[in-house]
């Protein structure tokens, strides 16, 4: 049984079948209310956005003052408008200060609650620091973890002699200038089937040489640009800042993954690694002190795909 999945909301858990309601005190319930639902239930599949700024992560955390977090709130919202509890499902465990604009999940409730009253509830209580972009009936089979084919992350580097409170929240400050040739080519390294051990932090339980292999179907960086008000941002040779986006897709990936990615990239872009170092790190499947790990603030998941 794995005891950490970073792709789940519960790993080694088995997720209820639709047409079961959760049990008191099942992972991801309402901390209120009937323990079961009044009747046949159906499960809804959401996609959900949400400021991670403020939560300490996605999953659902127990004890007698539990963090605040995306899944607990989602699942408190949930229990007071639909009268029971309920175990919300991820595709993809997202850390503290890790945002969302297609975050996917699944949660089992009553017939007699209807999908669209049910996401205007949630988002007048919610909203808008976690939205429910969408809601509708899942199709017959569906799991919002287990059903999931790839999904893509996005995370932005502002690249300025000078950071900027308004992009803080949401980028992570860097002060270039970054030879984003260098970080591409690097990037590169990244795509196929990989051991990732070297860059993933080792899922508690997991044996030092157990590989960590994931299959990167894309990893590729591009210039997003900069708001007019702050194109005065320049360097001394009259470079503009910039605003810099790490976009990359994966069937899974391992934790802190994304973020030990773009730290590495970040080197290369400095002229402190060269690009020809990531192979050679992929390889050695030991995780490295030298790379940093990039703010959870620049990470955003961006959509989960079910093809």
């Amino acid at each position: 049984m794995r005891l950490f999945d970073p792709d789940g909301l519960i790993a080694g858990s088995p997720d209820p079948a639709p047409g079961s309601a959760a049990g008191p005190g099942s992972p991801g319930s309402g901390a209120a209310g009937p323990s079961v639902a009044p009747g046949p239930t159906r499960r809804l599949r959401m996609v959900v956005a949400y400021d991670g700024s403020r939560f300490r992560g996605f999953a659902a955390q127990t004890g007698a003052k539990p963090p605040r977090t995306v899944a607990g709130e989602l699942a408190r919202a949930i229990t007071k408008v639909a009268g029971h509890e309920v175990r919300i499902v991820c595709a993809g465990r997202t850390d503290a200060g890790v945002h969302a604009r297609g975050q996917v999940i699944h949660v089992d409730v009553t017939e007699a609650l209807d999908p669209a009253s049910l996401a205007r509830s949630l988002n007048s209580m919610l909203g808008p620091e976690v939205v429910v972009r969408s809601a509708e009936l899942a199709p017959a089979g569906f799991d919002a973890r287990h059903s999931a084919t790839e999904r893509s992350y996005r995370y932005l580097v502002y690249e300025s002699p000078v950071p900027d409170p308004l992009l803080a929240a949401m980028s992570w400050h860097v002060e270039g200038p970054l030879d984003l040739r260098a970080m591409a080519q690097a990037a590169d390294a990244f795509v196929g089937e990989h051991d990732f051990r070297a860059l993933c932090r080792r899922p508690p339980g997991a044996g030092r040489d157990e590989p960590l292999v994931r299959r990167v179907t894309d990893a590729r960086w591009s210039i997003v640009g900069v708001p007019p008000e702050l194109s005065d941002a320049r360097y001394e040779d009259a470079v503009p800042a910039r605003l810099l986006r790490f976009d990359v897709c994966a069937q899974a990936f391992c934790h802190q993954m994304v973020r030990s990615m773009v730290g590495l990239l970040v080197l290369v872009g400095r002229g402190r690694r060269p690009a020809a170092d990531v192979p050679w790190l992929l390889a050695s499947g030991r995780r490295q002190s030298g790379v940093p790990l990039a703010p959870a603030s620049g990470l955003c998941l961006v959509s989960v795909d079910y093809s």
